[in-house]
C-alpha cells in the first residue's frame, strides 16, 4: 500500500526542518495520490525544479517508494514558475513543495535518480 501524498509532504517538511533547512507548500494537491515537483531554492538565488521520475525508474525491489529528477536548474526563478504553472494546468492536481535545503542536499531528503 502507497503512501499517500499529502503524508508523504508532511514527511518531507518535516525532514527539512529537521535538517535546519525551510520548507513550505506552495500548491496542495490532490490527498490521496497528487503528483509532487519540488522546487528547491539556494541562498546564493540558485534554483533547481525536480518533478516524478519516469516510471522506468521503479524496480519491484521498492516499488512504492517515491523517485524524482532533476528537470532543470538554473537562476531564472520566473522561468522555473512559468514550467510550474503549465503544469498547473496540464494537472490541477499536482503538489508544489518549495524548500530551501540549508546545509544538507536535496539529494538526501528526496530520492533523485540521475538516469
Amino acid at each position: 500500500m502507497r503512501v499517500t501524498t499529502d503524508l508523504w509532504v508532511s514527511a518531507l517538511l518535516r525532514r527539512v526542518f529537521t535538517a535546519g533547512g525551510f520548507a513550505a507548500v506552495v500548491k496542495r494537491g490532490a490527498t490521496e495520490a497528487g503528483t509532487v515537483f519540488v522546487l528547491s531554492r539556494g541562498r546564493l538565488g540558485e534554483v533547481a525544479l525536480y518533478g516524478p521520475a519516469p516510471q522506468t525508474s521503479y524496480d519491484s525491489a521498492k516499488p512504492d517508494e517515491r523517485f524524482f529528477t532533476l528537470l532543470d536548474s538554473g537562476d531564472d526563478a520566473l522561468a522555473f514558475d512559468a514550467r510550474l504553472e503549465k503544469e498547473k494546468r496540464f494537472d490541477p492536481d499536482i503538489w508544489v513543495v518549495e524548500i530551501e535545503a540549508g546545509s544538507v542536499p536535496v539529494e538526501e531528503l528526496v530520492s533523485v535518480k540521475t538516469e
